[in-house]
């Protein structure tokens, strides 16, 4: 029996129950939910790194998507909120859409010696 030790999707259980097979699991206090989350976070984002399509790309984005919104719930904000937050730092700061690849900033201080 494979042993997986991972936060899996909510209806995951519900799957392999009806696929016949059996599966041990337990609920998450909150540390480790956080924890988990966290983990869960960086292996979607590496499947969406390795992903090879546009097609397998969306997949994955969207699974980063619903860890987004697991955290952001933990941490007690909606989706909006954390929108509103990107926005704003968006008007600050700036996206991503030029693309721009920052090589170095000259400090602006005379050597001395």
């Amino acid at each position: 029996m494979p042993t997986y030790n991972k936060l899996v999707r909510d209806k995951i259980p519900q799957i392999i129950e009806e696929s016949g097979k059996k599966y041990t699991s337990e609920i998450l206090n909150d540390h480790d939910y956080i924890k988990y989350l966290k983990l869960k976070s960086y292996e979607e984002l590496d499947e969406y790194c390795a992903s090879q399509s546009n097609e397998e790309a969306v997949e994955e984005l969207a699974d980063l998507l619903e860890v987004i919104h697991a955290l952001a719930t933990h941490h007690g904000f909606s989706m909006e909120e954390v929108e509103e937050v990107r926005k704003e730092k968006a008007n600050k700061r700036g996206g991503f859409q030029e693309k721009i690849f920052l090589v170095e900033v000259e400090d602006g201080k005379q050597d001395e010696s």
